[in-house]
């Protein structure tokens, strides 16, 4: 950490950090654990200030106006190089978390209804503009920029250079979108859910949030769900999440396998 990140550990000198294990790429992620056992656990997020962590705390702060369980925000600021976001900790359990089979298919419910909850917030009040004109030229600058992992891509994309990544994903464009508020990056590591009961605890790093396809949502969902490298879930749980999702939004929807197969390319570049 720069000066910024010595500043916050004073702030913060009550709190023993551990790094966390997983968060947010770009971001630089610790756990901090109140030593005398008084206050919550808190996360401390610092990024360059182009990383977007202004932008996360904006969503996180819409999110808890509109009833959806997220981080509460403790501290946000930038100093104009580096920016830091501090949050309370969630309670709960990533629902990528191996569960007993038996629960299986309540997290894979629990999942489809936090999906369907973030796609039936009033779109005309999200701020935040997910939609193919803005995702789509960030994906062409990421390739101009060097910003796509190439080496961890999906199987059936290994060895894709950047310029073919873009042929594919401007060819298979839709020609409309079905916008709602989405996620953007839907994976059950993102949700937190507590482990007897299988509800939702709370929504984390949200920093892709906004008016997007809902297949930009399902498509993530799903890909993690039938994973071979995540086998406790598999294709009865994804099953499962459709009809759980498709039943809380009942006639408004079907689930577009070419969408579902755009939206998972489109991942590729961010």
């Amino acid at each position: 950490m720069d000066s910024a990140g010595h500043d916050l550990r004073a702030r913060y000198a009550a709190y023993r950090w551990t790094p966390a294990t997983s968060g947010a790429s770009g971001a630089e992620v610790h756990r901090l654990t109140d030593t005398g056992g008084a206050g919550p656990d808190l996360y401390v997020k610092v990024a360059a200030a182009t990383y977007g962590l202004s932008g996360e705390a904006d969503r996180l702060a819409w999110l808890a106006g509109r009833g959806i369980p997220v981080p509460r925000i403790v501290e946000r600021g930038t100093d104009g190089d580096v920016a830091w976001l501090v949050t309370e900790a969630v309670p709960g359990r990533p629902a990528a978390e191996r569960l007993p089979e038996d629960r299986r298919p309540a997290v894979a419910e629990a999942l489809a209804d936090i999906t369907a909850a973030l796609h039936e917030l009033p779109l005309a009040d999200c701020p935040f503009d997910r939609s193919l004109a803005v995702t789509e030229a960030r994906a062409v600058r990421n390739v101009h920029e060097g910003l796509v992992a190439l080496d961890d891509l999906d199987e059936e994309r290994a060895g894709w250079t950047g310029e073919r990544l873009l042929e594919a994903l401007h060819r298979t464009r839709p020609a409309s979108e079905d916008l709602v508020v989405t996620h953007g990056d839907l994976t059950p590591e993102n949700v937190l859910i507590d482990p007897e009961t299988c509800r939702v605890t709370g929504v984390i790093d949200v920093v892709r949030l906004g008016r997007a396809d809902r297949h930009a949502d399902l498509a993530i969902a799903l890909r993690e769900l039938v994973s071979e490298d995540d086998p406790w879930f598999g294709p009865e749980c994804a099953e499962r999440f459709v009809e759980r999702y498709l039943q809380r939004v009942a006639g408004k929807v079907t689930v577009d396998e070419d969408r579902l197969a755009f939206y998972r390319l489109l991942d590729e570049f961010f």
